[in-house]
């Protein structure tokens, strides 16, 4: 194998590409260490040695620190690990080290994200926002049975009503109208929305 180009991401960091693709980033002294040098060839004990004495710790460590920074779904932190250059098998590797642990549990992090947000939004925002982590929608049903009771909807609802300063009997018709279409857009059922306003 050729280390075909050696490009500086910063100052001290290099990303090297061997035969053409890219392969893994390395800091300045570990170019010379392992003798990665741009347009020679590199030894398989030296690129093994790279992956699995360098990588794969350094990507454990990063995985580590990017969780105790703040909790990740499994797909937000294998997108961070990608980001820093690792390979796709060393980020697995990383993953499986931290998923040992119980450090990332999509469907514990989708039970607490849930809890911290069922009483201010609806059923339906929580869901496309979970989505947008990359939590399986399978993760975020079973979080959903576990955490949502039927009344977790209307508390919200009550909730957003003191928050607005909505009054149901005070409220004229277009008002009461206005403010149904406001709910339903933040994705409450109508049922939920009739159910809340007669509480209220």
């Amino acid at each position: 194998m050729v280390v075909t180009r050696t490009e500086a991401v910063t100052k001290t960091k290099y990303k090297v590409y061997i035969d053409g693709q890219f392969a893994f980033v390395l800091y300045k002294g570990e170019l010379s260490r392992y003798h990665v040098i741009e347009g020679q060839k590199l030894s398989e004990e030296a690129y093994e040695k790279i992956r699995g004495e360098i990588l794969t710790k350094r990507a454990k460590l990063r995985a580590m620190h990017l969780l105790n920074a703040m909790g990740r779904t499994e797909s937000q932190l294998t997108e961070k690990l990608k980001q820093g250059g690792y390979p796709e098998d060393i980020v697995k590797e990383a993953l499986a080290y931290v998923k040992s642990f119980g450090y990332v549990d999509d469907i514990n992090y989708a039970r607490n994200f849930i809890d911290h947000r069922k009483d201010k939004k609806s059923r339906k925002e929580i869901v496309m926002l979970l989505r947008g982590k990359g939590v399986s929608d399978e993760d975020i049903e079973r979080a959903m049975e576990e955490c949502y009771e039927k009344e977790t909807a209307v508390l919200a609802i009550e909730k957003l009503m003191r928050k607005r300063r909505y009054v149901p009997g005070e409220a004229s018709y277009e008002g009461k109208q206005k403010f149904m279409a406001y709910l339903m857009r933040k994705g409450f059922s109508y049922d939920d929305v009739c159910r809340a306003l007669e509480n209220g």
